[in-house]
């Protein structure tokens, strides 16, 4: 099960951020279709947010048609964005080089404006 965790600091909303995290469980293959995500109760009691803001979160994901909720059941995950596995030799190779840059001295923000960088040279003009 995926549990979430809101940075309060970061300027992102934070139902944008439990949608986010989501998306990002859901491409590294972490959900899957069947899954059922945390209930609203149950991530305002690990995140001390409002319960509406878990449930305007999780109205996005269902618009989007990433999951469904269940009456009585609960929410779960009706299609996946799986297409680079949590344990891939790519993973593997990132978290290399991200202890590398950490190591060389660089802060979370130095080495997120790095990647987004380079990820802008090599994918310009693709809109996923």
């Amino acid at each position: 099960m995926v549990e979430y965790r809101i940075d309060r600091r970061s300027g992102v909303a934070t139902y944008l951020q439990i949608v986010q995290q989501t998306r990002q469980a859901l491409r590294l293959g972490l959900l899957v279709p069947g899954d059922r995500l945390p209930t609203a109760r149950e991530v305002v009691e690990a995140t001390a947010i409002n319960p509406n803001t878990v449930l305007k979160a999780y109205r996005e994901l269902e618009r989007e048609g990433l999951v469904e909720a269940r009456r009585g059941l609960g929410t779960f995950v009706r299609r996946a964005l799986a297409t680079t596995p949590a344990d891939s030799p790519l993973r593997t190779d990132l978290d290399a080089w991200a202890a590398r840059a950490r190591e060389a001295g660089l802060g979370r923000e130095d080495v997120a404006a790095l990647f987004t960088a380079v990820l802008d040279e090599h994918f310009q003009g693709d809109p996923s």
